[in-house]
């Protein structure tokens, strides 16, 4: 059913802010429990989820293990992964594809009707489970919309923003919200007292990605600014192969194409990847996304070439990513196709437990949004829309076991200032710090710079809307000026090497973030380059 919000003060429903694939499938897995889905765009619109193209990694096919899914996903993550989760994850992906299947999601499936699977980057094995080649994200969306919809016990609430988090007593006490789009619109104040938040990344916080619009952060700031402890934040995985023909968000030529065999060269037509790594076009992304970094900055471009691997096959096999070209102009079974590292995923987030709880009272999260330990330092292919659905199953349950408190009406005076539109000269100069000075290659100085940036910003801005993206900058930043090597999607070039002292995941506050600001408010400002 879907509500007008202005209906609600309060409510003894579970919360969940988020229409991607982590919100839905949590509000479908508590189902018959009363739920109010909040959702800043329509259903299928706005998150990232309904852009993967990638698929669903598990371990379903003859040969493979859950365990061996596991190895890999800890071999690629710098260190970081929590084993336990890893292999917690990949033992419940069988039964999450099925539930899936059951919502409606059309899977590949081979000639005898066993679901296809498909190889991508650091896997040991064929596990990627596909719609169409490269469609799975939008498809898994769809279905799950429908099935949402025709939930009775789910009221869904579009076209509004979650803008603060509303603490009583070190516990969740309701959502400052407001009309998407229209930041003069008065806030509203949503009384509850268990909260999901499954608000998606912080890929437009940086100049290229492939997120939309809404990846700004803003679940992650509201979480902090409530206290929340924030983990790995300064890993932020940047996919190789964004398509560069102009547009904002980049779209993507998923990693599936190399994996059939298209390979990565520069305007010279040399394949690059192959010195540096044995598995050449297969490396893990933040590799790849280094080689690609380098060739364009070389001023050699960089270029993914399917003319030999698929050709003529390519409209069949990966429809999405062939409208994305001719769109351009491009025909990628004749020409190669530009690309750049692009801002993709966040492995940090707000820190949760096995049960998606954060650190405060009443307050769960999914997707992206959290850090369950799960990618360490660099996720590996395919393993955020499992990830999100296995937790999301694990919210729902540990939910269901508890009887939450009726909320408390809530006074105006918990309303956080702040309204009118985020200055867009200020938006655009903190995504292109973001790309320049926290992105593909870091380096002390830089993030120094961007640091002292953010937490000026952050003090200074009017609107709570780039509030929170300089609060989301500024925990990203600070902790990758902390992290003094190199380790996964982290990359400091002036610590070119990993420590092994510090293979060790993070754990902060926005209070540790704004002490790292001041700290290095004595130091000189260092004038940047400026990204266009």
């Amino acid at each position: 059913m879907t509500n007008n919000i202005h209906n609600l003060t309060r409510t003894d429903d579970i919360v969940i802010v988020g229409g991607g694939l982590a919100g839905l499938f949590c509000a479908l897995k508590l189902a018959p429990r009363p739920v109010t889905l909040i959702s800043a765009a329509p259903l299928g619109q706005g998150a990232s989820s309904a852009w993967a193209q990638g698929g669903i990694a598990a371990a379903v096919a003859e040969g493979d293990t859950p365990e061996a899914h596991a190895a890999d996903t800890i071999a690629v993550g710098g260190g970081l992964v929590d084993e336990a989760v890893a292999l917690g994850i990949a033992r419940e992906a069988a039964p999450r594809i099925h539930d899936l299947l059951h919502y409606g999601v059309p899977f590949d499936r081979d000639l005898e009707g066993r679901l296809a699977v498909g190889r991508e980057a650091a896997h040991s094995a064929r596990r990627i489970v596909h719609v169409r080649g490269d469609g799975a994200g939008a498809a898994i969306i769809a279905a799950l919309g429908e099935a949402v919809r025709r939930t009775p016990s789910i009221r869904l609430v579009e076209g509004f923003v979650a803008e603060a988090l509303l603490i009583e007593d070190g516990a969740v006490a309701g959502l400052q919200l407001r009309e998407a789009g229209n930041s003069r619109a008065k806030p509203f104040l949503l009384a509850s007292r268990a909260v999901v938040l499954a608000t998606g990344g912080i890929g437009h916080l940086y100049a290229v990605t492939t997120n939309p619009v809404e990846a700004s952060g803003s679940g992650l700031a509201i979480a902090a600014r409530a206290g929340a402890v924030i983990a790995d934040p300064e890993f932020v995985q940047f996919h190789p192969t964004a398509i560069m023909v102009g547009r904002d968000p980049a779209p993507l030529a998923t990693e599936a194409l190399r994996g059939e065999g298209a390979t990565l060269v520069n305007g010279a037509g040399e394949r690059f990847m192959v010195a540096l790594h044995p598995l050449a076009e297969l490396a893990p992304r933040d590799i790849v996304a280094r080689g690609v970094f380098a060739e364009i900055a070389a001023g050699r471009g960089a270029f993914l070439d399917a003319r030999l691997a698929l050709g003529a096959r390519f409209a069949d096999r990966f429809p999405t990513v062939h409208a994305s070209c001719v769109a351009a102009g491009i025909d990628p079974a004749t020409q190669i196709i530009p690309i750049a590292p692009a801002a993709h995923y966040h492995m940090g987030g707000i820190a949760v437990d096995a049960h998606g709880r954060s650190s405060i009272d009443g307050l769960w999260a999914g997707g992206e949004v959290s850090s369950t330990g799960a990618h360490g330092a660099n996720r590996l292919a395919s393993n955020s829309l499992l990830e999100a659905v296995v937790y999301a199953a694990r919210i729902a349950d540990d939910i269901a076991g508890r009887a939450i408190p009726s909320p408390a009406r809530l006074p105006d005076a918990l309303v956080v200032p702040g309204g009118g539109a985020p200055d867009a000269a200020a938006v655009k100069r903190l995504r292109a710090m973001m790309a320049g000075d926290v992105g593909v290659i870091r380096e002390g100085e830089g993030l120094a710079d961007a640091v002292r940036h953010f937490a000026a910003l952050e003090r200074e801005a009017t609107s709570i809307a780039l509030r929170n993206m300089a609060v989301s900058a500024l925990l990203v930043a600070a902790s990758a000026w902390s992290r003094r090597e190199s380790r996964g999607a982290h990359f400091r070039s002036d610590h070119r090497a990993e420590i092994p002292a510090l293979a060790q995941r993070t754990m902060t506050t926005l209070t540790a973030a704004r002490e790292i600001a001041e700290s290095l408010s004595s130091l000189p400002r260092v004038d940047q380059p400026m990204i266009a």
